[in-house]
């Protein structure tokens, strides 16, 4: 009998939590993030069983990340959208621990040893892969490079292990493709750091620690050997993180240098001397059956707002890319022999934050190049100025 009332109070408590969009503008896919801190009311659980409801009753997809490496969560992740100025309400309470479908599934990444170290990352928008150690001694199409790559696609559905386990999916069966070749060049979003008018990059990265895997957020760490910037010895950890629904992925580089100066990071899209017309008809590049990008048909050039963006056409399709900073720490935009750069200045913490990613034509994710310029604009909008989020106990 006494312990009957307890199971009640304890089954029913929860938390009130109130999410303000404070833009005149709607944001889709906003991740809402709560902290341990914040759900210390509900007591000490596991962060795998906290549930969240919106208004109506209706039970939301959430998931439980570790964001130091512990491999405990400490912290819990939702999404939701909203119209413009809209104030929405959630609950949050304690339930059975998550036991998801792979269908719930929107974000995943992996080592892929079969693939010479590949790391490969998706969503639902968009997927990418950058190389690891293993690459750089590959008899067949040895390659030393820190870019990221481009995968192109056109369904919701992760696509990664399929294509790995297809081979190379080098025209578009349906559901997009690896369409673009970034080589040496960095890529889609690739950086270095510029010193004495020029980049600097590491080589190919030599470990990986993945943080969360899945269903809305995949983020995870990338070491990298130690790398000259003008005689100065660089150490760098480059965290990743991409949410569902989003076309842009979050980079934060930890740099760590072995003479203390003030550090300027390049980010970059690649750029080419291909003209469309070359690009359409299949030019083989240097390795593979990829065909590059070429020549950019548009370029924003809005570093002092905090964002630029470009279009290129690949063999099927345009490519829009995008690098998103905080306009603060904007230097300018340059360029050099494969890269359109964006010059950055790191903090005096030595971490580099910034967002780079893509959009293809043939996704039908935006109507035109307009659409698009318009999502990195509010993306940088929002960054600017997030949900505000406040936690109430009931």
């Amino acid at each position: 009998m006494l312990i009957w009332p307890f199971f009640c109070f304890a089954a029913s408590h929860q938390l009130n939590v109130t999410a303000v969009n404070k833009l005149s503008f709607g944001r889709l896919n906003q991740t809402i993030e709560l902290s341990s801190d914040q759900l210390k009311p509900l007591g000490n659980v596991d962060l795998n069983r906290i549930h969240v409801q919106d208004a109506a009753g209706r039970e939301l997809l959430c998931q439980a990340v570790d964001t130091d490496g512990d491999y405990h969560p400490n912290e819990i992740i939702f999404q939701a959208d909203f119209a413009p100025r809209q104030t929405r309400h959630f609950i949050v309470y304690v339930g059975e621990k998550h036991m998801y479908k792979s269908s719930r599934f929107k974000a995943y990444g992996r080592f892929v040893r079969e693939r010479f170290d590949d790391f490969a990352w998706e969503n639902d928008r968009i997927a990418h892969r950058t190389y690891g150690k293993a690459l750089e001694t590959w008899k067949e199409e040895p390659l030393t490079s820190s870019a990221i790559d481009v995968w192109v696609k056109k369904v919701k559905k992760l696509v990664i292990n399929d294509w790995y386990m297809m081979g190379y999916v080098t025209v578009d069966t349906g559901e997009g493709g690896d369409l673009y070749t970034c080589g040496s060049s960095r890529g889609d979003g690739g950086s270095g750091l510029w010193a004495d008018g020029k980049l600097w990059v590491s080589k190919n990265y030599v470990k990986s620690h993945v943080l969360a895997n899945g269903p809305i957020r995949v983020m995870f760490e990338l070491t990298y050997d130690t790398f000259d910037v003008n005689g100065n010895k660089v150490k760098e950890v480059k965290r990743v993180s991409l949410d569902a629904g989003q076309n842009l992925d979050h980079y934060q580089i930890f740099y760590k240098p072995e003479k203390s100066e003030n550090l300027v990071t390049g980010i970059g899209i690649e750029r080419t001397n291909h003209t469309e017309q070359e690009v359409r008809k299949g030019i083989k590049p240097g390795h593979g059956m990829e065909r590059p990008p070429a020549i950019m048909t548009h370029k924003d050039l809005e570093g002092e707002h905090g964002w630029v963006s470009t279009q290129q056409p690949l063999s099927e399709g345009m490519l829009n890319c995008a690098i998103v900073i905080n306009p603060k720490n904007f230097v300018k935009t340059t360029e050099d022999q494969k890269n359109l750069l964006v010059l950055s200045r790191v903090p005096s913490d030595n971490v580099s934050s910034f967002w780079a990613g893509y959009s293809w034509s043939e996704s039908g994710q935006f109507k035109d190049y307009d659409a698009w310029k318009t999502y990195v604009s509010h993306f940088e909008q929002e960054l600017q100025s997030p949900i505000q989020i406040t936690v109430s106990e009931e």
